[in-house]
């Protein structure tokens, strides 16, 4: 293992590049430069992980419009097999005559 030295990428501190460390725009006072690319790092990084995330979606989407669909033919399913009602009807007319 090679001991860190001066010409390390890493921070032996914090075990953390230096360019990936988190700073505070309130606190800290920025360049020009830095107020000029942090907004277009941030869009680059959200254009990334945007396909991946519109397919876990749309998968959610089709997941839970297949669970609706599916509980609402059930129901309709199950309340044609019914027939209390027309057993009821039948003992009333029955009942009548």
């Amino acid at each position: 293992m090679a001991a860190s030295g001066a010409g390390d990428p890493l921070d032996a501190k914090h075990g953390e590049a230096p360019f990936a460390q988190l700073i505070d725009p309130t606190r800290e006072k920025q360049t020009p430069e830095q107020l000029y690319t942090m907004p277009r790092t941030q869009l680059a990084e959200w254009q990334k992980v945007l396909p991946r995330r519109q397919t876990r979606n749309i998968v959610t989407c089709l997941g839970i419009g297949a669970l609706v669909l599916a509980i609402y033919g059930y129901t309709f399913y199950s309340i044609s097999q019914e027939r209390f009602l027309d057993e009821l009807e039948d003992e009333a007319k029955a009942a009548r005559a």
